[in-house]
């Protein structure tokens, strides 16, 4: 009887198929000693502070149950070495990729929130509320998340290993909010709607296959025929709870 029942029990989880998705987890570096000082750095190589590493051992712990199975990277230092302490935690290489790199903020980089409005009155402003505006010399959100995106849309092709666990990307509070307002198809005038992503806290969204009526059984697996047109869904923002410290500058 025990024999019969195993045999049925294997067929069926043979026969199950669920349905297919794949998530997503974008986590910003930890704090920085230009965080700490409040200072914007966009493409500046600027190091981790003591806090910004004990949030990367933090965060790790957080994400050592969630199987993931590939960590890709901006190159910049504060990401690179969030990404190191991460993946020697969780045991999953690492990759690097330049197109993950936060806003260039021009002119602007380097100084302080009260600087910048002293040189630029208003500006700040109208960056905030216009993801297509760019500081002097910078570059916009939009800009930002139109070179990140391709990123996702590759290994979405690529990494044949997604299902078995989320993919980690390792960036930056303004690239990560960008990517996912592009990646969730936000209009402009909505990317204001995420508010900074603290040091080490995450953007997570799930990738499922575009449902189509007329063939609604293959719809439910990615394949070479629609992975490319994936629907992104919003799982949650500011994510983490054990980080702590105050993110100061948030790019």
């Amino acid at each position: 009887m025990s024999s019969r029942w195993q045999i049925r029990s294997q067929a069926r989880t043979r026969s199950f198929k669920p349905p297919m998705s794949r998530r997503l987890i974008l986590i910003r570096h930890g704090q920085t000693t230009y965080n700490a000082t409040g200072r914007m750095q966009g493409h500046l190589d600027t190091e981790l502070s003591e806090l910004g590493y004990e949030q990367a051992r933090a965060a790790a712990r957080l994400l050592q149950d969630q199987g993931v199975s590939k960590i890709v990277a901006s190159d910049l230092l504060r990401a690179r070495e969030t990404a190191r302490v991460v993946a020697e935690a969780l045991g999953v290489d690492f990759t690097t990729d330049t197109r993950l790199r936060e806003t260039h903020l021009g002119r602007w980089q380097g100084r302080t929130s009260a600087e910048v409005d002293e040189e630029f009155p208003g500006a700040r402003a109208i960056w905030r509320h216009d993801p297509t505006w760019a500081p002097p010399e910078g570059e916009s959100r939009v800009d930002v998340a139109e070179r990140a995106r391709p990123v996702i849309d590759e290994l979405m092709q690529d990494f044949a290993g997604w299902e078995a666990g989320p993919v980690l990307i390792v960036a930056h509070g303004g690239a990560i909010s960008a990517l996912t307002c592009h990646l969730l198809g936000l209009d402009h005038a909505q990317y204001g709607i995420l508010s900074g992503l603290k040091n080490t806290h995450w953007s997570q969204l799930t990738a499922r296959p575009d449902f189509n009526p007329d063939t609604p059984l293959s719809s439910l697996e990615f394949n070479a025929q629609n992975v490319g047109t994936a629907k992104w869904y919003f799982d949650g923002w500011n994510m983490g709870g054990e980080v702590t410290g105050d993110g100061g500058a948030d790019i």
